[in-house]
């Protein structure tokens, strides 16, 4: 053969997640495609000279993972932040301040990315005088994981002009006020910390490019070769396809438009549908946008059918009507969030709507209902970000309307008793209802997995292992576990169809996309509980070996 691979994987347990042949021994790559899969023999056919094997020692070849809920710029600035993931309390915290502050001891803001909620305790919410104990001159913000709350000391509210408080807020954000008529520090969603994080210096574009650059190498790492990303517009479209000119971009990565309440309608005709016929390429491409429809339970702003049981003073409604959403302040009413999408939807237009709470799940399923008739029934496969909690009566909603469940293992406690707080922010009758991966597969959905970062960590592989070892919350509670084959699926093939690129990437067949990840083990043999163990030893994307273990 005078055609022959430039790369070829021999020896390998290949999992192609292609129903029509499943599993291969050998993968052959010449240029960004996949040009063999088959059998150790028949692949030596595409050996060259100068062909480059790579012996898989019988470990587990996927497809390059896919995650489906991303923001890359946050994720990268995130990263030259003060890094309180695993901090667990105030005087860790403490620690951790100091210790950034004395390594980078010239900045004149401090912010800090990752903070769990319940510290110093559940009964004790953290305040500014807490952080003014910790660093009092300079100012100091600190974002909780799930980007939903933010806390500042007295230095940086009195900075950014919040300190006695600010204009009324809408979807359920808010500046908390203590008894003093004071800003107790603590700020509900990004509404009411915006003016926070405006005052604080942003990397230049060569700084910019450096962290993007930096996260880029940590994504190849963990295999990760698509992101699915949640924030957007033509100007960070722009950045990505200028570091995919300039050989950097070793992702690829999907845009959306960013909407928000004040958005004017005539934005989507405009700037939306220009936006994805300006960006098609292999590696940065455009086509959908993305909405918010309610916060996060954590922070009391999800939109809830059955209340809060820990406040018995929020409003609760009859969950059994359809046109019941619960308590919660939505971020869109019926008739604008219905106006808007029927207009992304009438432009062809993807539609990805975050909704955390069984209430706004409704609500925008509601709101897809709606465009479909009134533009008609297509394949638009909308999508919605999150659904945390899922009332039984819409679960079929998904497959009766085409819809995509984008879900996120990770953000799901692992045990009701995990010292995460979100258990204590719903019933515990409604338990089985949370994050309802079974009943949602079950019921048709087209499931598609992701890791929300910075939310989460974006490696896939603890994401899997979270999937197939989640335990019931309570006895007789659905854990809701996936199998393994499901959450690989879920993080290639499925995460593949819910950006509408199944047939170029997303499985191992000949002819599509070379992105392919190399693990250090064969995952089938490893014992469930130790699967989050397995790392990845080689990534490919679009035929290039971006990572390679040591």
């Amino acid at each position: 053969m005078e055609d022959f691979a430039d790369l070829v994987f021999t020896n390998v347990e290949a999992y192609t997640v292609d129903g029509q042949k499943p599993h291969a021994g050998a993968v052959a790559v010449k240029g960004n495609k996949i040009v063999f899969v088959g059998d150790v023999t028949r692949v030596a056919a595409w050996r060259g000279p100068r062909t480059q094997v790579v012996d898989g020692q019988g470990r587990t070849l996927l497809p390059g993972f896919i995650d489906s809920h991303f923001h890359l710029m946050h994720g990268a600035v995130a990263l030259g932040d003060i890094q309180l993931y695993d901090v667990q309390t105030l005087a860790e915290l403490e620690t951790s301040v100091q210790k950034f502050i004395a390594d980078k001891p010239d900045l004149p803001w401090l912010r800090g990315q990752g903070l769990r909620y319940g510290i110093p305790s559940p009964e004790e919410p953290l305040t500014r005088h807490h952080l003014d104990a910790i660093e009092a001159q300079r100012p100091l913000v600190l974002l909780a994981y799930d980007v939903h709350t933010a806390w500042a000391n007295t230095a940086a509210l009195e900075k950014a002009g919040l300190l006695h408080g600010g204009p009324p807020l809408r979807g359920g954000a808010e500046i908390v006020m203590g008894e003093d008529g004071l800003a107790t520090g603590v700020l509900f969603e990004m509404a009411a910390f915006e003016e926070l994080l405006a005052c604080i210096p942003e990397p230049d574009e060569v700084g910019k490019r450096r962290l993007v650059v930096n996260a880029l190498t940590y994504l190849a790492s963990l295999g990760v070769t698509s992101v699915h990303n949640m924030d957007g517009d033509a100007e960070q479209a722009a950045f990505y396809a200028a570091l995919e000119d300039l050989g950097e971009l070793t992702s690829r990565v999907y845009m959306p438009y960013s909407i928000g309440p004040e958005t004017p309608l005539e934005a989507l005709q405009q700037e939306a549908a220009p936006m994805r016929d300006k960006f098609q390429g292999g590696m940065v491409h455009a086509g959908a946008v993305k909405f918010f429809m309610d916060g996060v339970y954590e922070s009391y702003t999800a939109v809830t059918l059955n209340g809060y049981p820990d406040r018995p003073d929020n409003a609760q409604t009859s969950y059994g009507a359809q046109t019941s959403y619960g308590s919660g302040e939505p971020i869109f009413d019926v008739e604008h969030f219905a106006r808007m999408v029927s207009e992304a939807d009438r432009l062809g237009l993807q539609i990805f709507t975050h909704a955390c709470g069984d209430g706004a799940v409704r609500r925008v399923l509601d709101g897809y209902e709606a465009a479909q008739k009134q533009n008609r029934r297509r394949d638009s496969r909308h999508r919605v970000e999150h659904i945390e909690m899922i009332h039984p009566d819409d679960a079929p909603r998904f497959a009766q309307l085409g819809v995509i469940a984008s879900m996120q293992p990770l953000h799901a406690p692992l045990e009701g008793s995990d010292i995460d707080i979100w258990p204590s922010r719903v019933h515990e009758e409604d338990w089985d209802r949370a994050f309802a991966w079974r009943t949602m597969r079950d019921a048709g959905a087209h499931i598609a997995f992701g890791s929300d970062w910075p939310v989460a960590l974006p490696d896939p592989i603890l994401g899997i292992a979270a999937a197939i070892n989640r335990q019931p919350w309570l006895l007789g509670n659905n854990a809701h576990n996936q199998t393994l084959e499901e959450a690989i699926a879920a993080y290639t093939r499925d995460a593949a169809y819910a950006e509408f690129q199944e047939a170029q990437k997303g499985q191992i067949r000949e002819g599509m996309l070379a992105d392919l990840v190399l693990l250090t083990d064969n995952i089938f043999d490893v014992p469930r509980e130790d699967v989050a163990a397995v790392r990845v030893a080689m990534t490919v994307c679009d035929g290039r070996i971006v990572y390679q273990r040591g």
